[in-house]
C-alpha cells in the first residue's frame, strides 16, 4: 500500500544564495551559499529519492514506474506518463535574482523539446525592504524592449513590488520576473529548466565573467503587455481550502490549521503535494503516520482518498495538485 512520500531534498549553490534554507526552514544545507532545496524533482539527472517508509531509496520515477495511476492519477498518467509533471522547490535569495522569462510548452517542445514553464511563488520570509519584480509596467514594443536592454535600463520598465509574507504571484510563460533580495519562497512550477536570462545587474561569476544572457531566445517569448495586477489576493479562512491558483498545470490552496481536519480526496484524480509553512503536527493515513514541521514537503499517492491532519501548533501548508 503506498503512503505520505517524503523525499530527499536536493541542494543547489547559486551566485544569489544564501543561508535561510538552513536558519528558516531548518534544511541541512552544505556549506557555501546554497539558493534552492528542489523538494519533489523528476527532472533528467536531478531525481528525487524517497526518504520514508517501506519504499525508502526508490526514487520517484521508479515509483511512478512501479504504481502509475496509483501514485499520479488515471487522467494525469494519461497525459504526463511516467514524468511528474511538477517540479517543487524551495528558492532563498540572499541577492536579487537575474530578470528572466520562461517559453510556453510549444516554443519549449519547438526548441528543446521539453515541457514549457509557468510558476507561482508563495512567499516564506522577506527581510525590510524587499521586492518581486513582475511583468512591464507600461505597454512596449520588441524595439523599446531592445533599446531598454542596450541602454542598461530594464529596472526602469519593470513593476517592482514590495513583499510581505504570504504574498502570492503567478508566473505564466512569458511573464518577465525576478525574486529580490532577502526573500525565501515556495516555488510550484512545471517539470522544466529553461529559464531565457535577459538581465543580470552587471554581476559577473566567481571567475569575473558575465553570465550568459538569451536575448534572442527571449524576444518571442515575452508578454509585452502592462501587468495591472501584480499580486494574487486571497482569502484567510481557517481550517479549509484557500484557493490561490488555479490553471491547466497545478491548482494550489492555502490551509491554516488550528485543529484536526478530514482532508477528503474522492473527488480528485490527481496526487496531492503538500508544503508545509510553518507549524507542527501529524499526518495520518489509516495505520499509517507521518510527522511534519515547517519546510516538510510531502506527496500525497492519489489512490489515498482521504488523510487526517492533526496540528500540534497552528499550521500553515500549501496543497496542490492537478484539476
Amino acid at each position: 500500500m503506498l503512503y505520505p512520500l517524503k523525499f530527499i531534498p536536493r541542494f543547489f549553490e547559486k551566485i544569489w544564495g544564501g543561508q535561510k534554507l538552513k536558519t528558516v526552514l531548518g534544511k541541512p544545507i552544505p556549506a557555501g551559499n546554497i539558493g534552492e532545496s528542489w523538494e519533489i524533482s523528476s527532472v533528467s539527472n536531478e531525481v528525487s529519492v524517497l526518504a520514508n517508509g517501506s519504499l525508502q531509496n526508490n526514487t520517484l520515477n521508479e515509483l511512478i514506474e512501479i504504481y502509475m495511476t496509483d501514485l499520479l492519477g488515471e487522467k494525469v498518467y494519461d497525459k504526463y506518463g511516467e514524468e511528474f509533471p511538477l517540479l517543487i522547490k524551495f528558492i532563498d535569495a540572499h541577492n536579487t535574482l537575474s530578470v528572466q522569462v520562461h517559453p510556453n510548452d510549444e516554443l519549449a517542445k519547438e526548441r528543446h523539446y521539453a515541457y514549457g514553464k509557468t510558476e507561482m511563488w508563495y512567499v516564506v520570509d522577506v527581510e525590510p525592504d524587499s521586492c518581486i519584480y513582475i511583468g512591464f509596467n507600461k505597454n512596449l514594443s520588441k524595439e523599446e524592449f531592445l533599446h531598454h536592454i542596450e541602454q542598461g535600463t530594464v529596472e526602469s520598465i519593470l513593476n517592482k513590488v514590495p513583499v510581505n509574507k504570504g504574498d502570492v504571484f503567478f508566473i505564466p510563460a512569458g511573464r518577465i520576473h525576478a525574486i529580490g533580495k532577502g526573500i525565501l519562497l515556495a516555488e510550484i512550477q512545471q517539470t522544466s529548466d529553461i529559464t531565457y536570462r535577459v538581465f543580470d545587474w552587471n554581476r559577473k561569476d566567481n571567475n569575473g565573467s558575465l553570465r550568459e544572457l538569451h536575448i534572442e531566445e527571449a524576444l518571442d517569448v515575452l508578454d509585452y503587455n502592462k501587468l495591472e495586477n501584480t499580486k494574487i489576493s486571497y482569502q484567510m479562512l481557517a481550517n479549509q481550502p484557500n484557493e490561490l491558483v488555479s490553471c491547466q498545470y497545478f491548482t494550489t490552496n492555502l490551509y491554516i490549521l488550528n485543529k484536526q481536519i478530514l482532508r477528503e480526496y474522492e473527488f480528485l484524480d490527481s496526487f496531492k503535494i503538500l508544503i508545509f509553512i510553518d507549524g507542527n503536527g501529524e499526518i495520518r493515513y489509516e495505520k499509517h503516520n507521518e510527522q511534519y514541521k515547517k519546510g516538510d514537503v510531502y506527496l500525497i499517492p492519489a489512490e489515498l482518498n482521504y488523510i487526517e491532519l492533526i496540528p500540534s501548533a497552528i499550521s500553515h501548508f500549501l496543497e496542490v495538485y492537478i484539476k
